[in-house]
């Protein structure tokens, strides 16, 4: 069986995908989501090996979603789109496949007969944005999108990945390895990333340091990460 994940912001849309991939003996639909974080969480979790994503979506677009996900566990990605240029778009960045909408019966029996071929990990980052503009994040049953211009710092602990920003703290499934590759983020511990803007005072200690946020946050510096940090702010 092939796990799939549909992702769409339009439920018509959804149901659409869902009705035409039952009739596909070896498609496993494990589930629908209507925007990106729910995606985010969903492909964390379950792991689908195919994705059908919208690309035009609010807040957070599908090429944004991209671009949260770990390059090492990429599912196959074939994108749904009712505007023609973002299909020839994706198409010509080497995206493996799309589909637009409303979409046909045949063309999606002829992108299924390829997925079944070659179910390996699709390089689609090509085409998505080098650096994110806001994070996908929840607090309890409340989803959050933060922009990263709001963000003081990220760590990560037993319980996951926290964001704290001017809002207060909240969590996040994307990695500390996709913050700091995609984000503004540096790294200034093992366990910490922190916004260069958010530092008000590094106090050099025996051990390393410790950064003073703006907020009064204190954040620790390993040894070595602190020679790095201080180079940001001209100093040897």
């Amino acid at each position: 069986m092939i796990t799939c994940l549909i992702v769409d912001d339009e439920l018509f849309a959804r149901e659409e995908l869902a009705d035409l991939l039952s009739q596909e003996a070896d498609i496993e639909i494990i589930g629908q989501c209507s925007n990106a974080i729910e995606a985010l969480q969903t492909i964390t979790k379950e792991r689908p090996q195919l994705v059908f994503l919208d690309i035009q979506m609010p807040r957070i677009s599908g090429m944004e979603l991209i671009a949260m996900l770990d390059p090492d566990t990429l599912p196959k990605i074939v994108f749904v789109t009712a505007f023609d240029e973002f299909a020839v778009k994706a198409f010509d960045n080497h995206a493996f496949d799309y589909l637009l909408k409303p979409i046909d019966a045949d063309r999606l029996s002829q992108t299924l007969k390829r997925v079944r071929k070659d179910l390996t990990p699709q390089a689609v980052n090509q085409i998505a944005p080098r650096c994110l503009e806001h994070l996908p994040c929840y607090s309890g049953s409340k989803l959050k999108v933060i922009s990263i211009q709001d963000v003081e710092y990220v760590f990560s602990d037993l319980s996951g990945i926290h964001v704290a920003c001017t809002k207060g703290k909240v969590h996040t499934q994307l990695t500390l390895k996709v913050l700091e590759e995609k984000t503004p983020l540096v790294r200034c511990h093992r366990q910490y990333l922190i916004s260069p803007k958010a530092i008000a005072e590094i106090e050099l200690l025996d051990t390393g340091a410790e950064v003073t946020t703006l907020l009064g946050d204190k954040v620790p510096v390993s040894r070595r990460y602190l020679k790095s940090l201080k180079q940001l702010f001209g100093f040897q």
